[in-house]
């Protein structure tokens, strides 16, 4: 197998981590903090361009690396229209709509323009791999009830992919004969039906659906939060913090730091660990929902993400939901690697790249 170089982009609200693997293996990775005060300064995503790009040279070059040795570049796609899953190669139609955030405002759209620039400068491909844009949903799924209103499809699907790849790969099988129950497990949650490789149903883990989680609200009575965006007393951006952000356990134990609540419970208070279990118990149903896509017939329920690292939940999850069938905990979300292997599977020619 030919040695490829991969430089893998993933820009954050208030960082940008960059690593540069030899194939499967990182050889470096580096998290560059940009103060709040900083971002803040800029009027939009975009804007933050040259300011990351030219931090992202220095940061290299500060470890005497040579991008002229480079094979490729990957970023973290962003918000685009809905598209299948895949690498993509990155072109003008794809920079356009992030620049302009036809979907919305993200760090993550700056993966994709930074990448573009740095393979231009050095003759190199550039790909993103699996963005949360990725709707794979059949259409019985995206029907809501109210015909105004379309069930979305945002989540975390570049995780979703690289643990179901790497769930069929543990098992001496391949991705698209399985059917599997991804849940996520982060600031945000989402739970996904991975039918033979596609997810043809998940959860909106960034608008308001699904079960809460340390950052988000998840789904809530309706009724009720129409009242309050109509009571006079709080503006659309108050709602909105409220379902995202400053939703979920921030909003009932002032921290999204599931440690501290676990520490919080082994100190007996009560009201902590009613709120945590409620989020296991939220994440149970969702999963349990899941399962009846399938009608029953599924391989494997699989949990990742950070969360997937805490023993308090994964033992209490894993008591709801074990009668449904096996439980695998795969920790972490190996954002880094996950878009190194995307890229490297094209360079390999393991699978064509996708146009936007």
């Amino acid at each position: 197998m030919l040695e490829h170089l991969i430089l893998v982009i993933n820009p954050g609200s208030t960082s940008t981590k960059i690593a540069v693997f030899k194939n499967e293996l990182s050889l470096m990775e580096i998290k560059i903090s940009h103060p709040t005060e900083v971002i803040q300064s800029f009027p939009s995503v975009a804007s933050q361009f040259t300011f990351r790009k030219e931090m992202i040279i220095k940061s290299l070059q500060d470890k005497n690396f040579d991008l002229k040795t480079l094979s490729a570049v990957c970023g973290r796609g962003g918000m685009l229209a809905p598209m299948e899953s895949g690498t993509y190669l990155i072109n003008e139609k794809m920079l356009n709509f992030l620049k302009e955030a036809k979907r919305g405002e993200h760090a993550s759209n700056l993966g994709a323009l930074i990448a573009h620039d740095i393979g231009l400068s050095y003759h190199i491909p550039a790909f993103i791999v699996d963005p949360v844009a990725v709707d794979e949903m059949e259409a019985i799924a995206r029907i809501s009830g109210m015909p105004l209103i379309e069930r979305r499809c945002i989540f975390h699907a570049l995780n979703h992919k690289a643990i179901g790849r790497r769930v069929a790969q543990d098992h001496g099988r391949r991705y698209e004969d399985l059917n599997l129950i991804v849940a996520h497990l982060g600031g945000g949650i989402s739970v996904g039906a991975h039918q033979k490789g596609r997810v043809i149903d998940v959860n909106d883990a960034l608008d308001g659906d699904g079960p809460m989680s340390p950052e988000r609200s998840g789904s809530v009575p309706l009724g009720p939060l129409y009242r309050l965006c109509l009571s006079g007393k709080y503006t659309l951006e108050d709602i909105k913090r409220m379902n995202y952000g400053k939703g979920g356990l921030v909003a009932y134990l002032g921290t999204n730091d599931a440690k501290e609540v676990v520490k919080r419970i082994e100190q007996h208070d009560e009201h902590a660990k009613l709120i945590y279990e409620a989020m296991i118990y939220q994440i149970a149903k969702e999963i349990g929902a899941c399962a009846t896509i399938f009608k029953g017939q599924f391989d494997f329920i699989v949990l990742t993400g950070g969360l997937a690292y805490e023993p308090y939940l994964v033992t209490h999850l894993i008591e709801r939901i074990k009668f449904l069938g096996q439980v695998l905990v795969y920790p972490g979300e190996n954002e880094m690697l996950s878009l190194a292997l995307g890229a490297l599977r094209v360079l390999n020619q393991e699978e064509q790249p996708k146009t936007y």
